[in-house]
């Protein structure tokens, strides 16, 4: 399993974890706790506003992936309901921890790419950098504009190299390879430092995750992170941090 932080319009604030392609979000954990208050899954969506068929199909989703998450029982003299499993339970906890490290970090460290914008599509632009294409929120540039490519490193999902990721399990539209040079190990959260065709991106990962992929330095690995986690923005609106 891996933890970061996927992102929102500026890359801030909302905790991922990932297992095999699959993400829980925010809105994952809410859904959980709603079955957990209301003892159903029909009662959660009501509480939600949403379908409960739509809400039983993330449900499954999840399962897929992270286990057994909802003890679901089905009516009878005894009635029906669903409660969380232990599985479902950790899975909170852990989601929780992620997001207290991920609110305790005053600053969250970027890497900021020079490039040119080559293509505009509605919201998004498509980059020219050192690192090659890249893809992020539009600023109000325009093609040909000379731009910063901002990237949080509490954004960015580091993968051993080897590790194979379905492409179409991940809505992470940016993926580059390249060399950890640093590791800068914290009591709950690391900054791994990656080079990149001799550019260096930061990753911020948990212990947990530190401790599973047990990076070292020159260790190949490839990095993936959100186009909806990468600010594109003028020279003239922002300068270098």
């Amino acid at each position: 399993m891996d933890e970061t932080d996927g992102g929102g319009a500026a890359g801030r604030g909302r905790a991922v974890l990932i297992e095999d392609g699959v993400e829980f979000d925010g809105r994952d954990a809410t859904l959980l706790r709603a079955v957990h208050e209301a003892g159903s899954v029909a009662g959660a969506a009501s509480e939600l506003g949403r379908s409960r068929a739509r809400a039983l199909s993330r449900i499954e989703a999840l399962e897929e992936a992270f286990g057994t998450l909802v003890d679901r029982r089905r009516g009878g003299s005894g009635g029906g309901g669903s409660r969380l499993t232990d599985d479902g339970r950790a899975l909170l906890d852990r989601y929780d921890r992620l997001q207290a490290v991920l609110a305790a970090t005053a600053r969250v460290p970027e890497t900021v790419l020079a490039g040119t914008v080559k293509e505009v599509d509605g919201e998004l632009a498509v980059i020219d950098t050192a690192v090659g294409t890249v893809r992020g929120l539009n600023g109000e540039t325009a093609v040909g504009d000379a731009v910063q490519v901002r990237i949080g490193a509490d954004a960015v999902t580091i993968y051993e190299r080897g590790e194979r990721v379905d492409p179409d399990a991940t809505s992470a539209r940016n993926r580059l390879r390249g060399e950890v040079v640093g590791v800068d190990a914290g009591e709950t959260v690391s900054t791994v430092r990656v080079a990149v065709d001799g550019v260096p991106f930061r990753v911020l990962i948990t212990a947990e995750s530190a401790e599973r992929l047990d990076l070292g330095i020159g260790d190949e690995v490839a990095i993936r992170w959100k186009a909806t986690a990468t600010r594109v923005v003028g020279h003239a609106t922002e300068s270098d941090p």
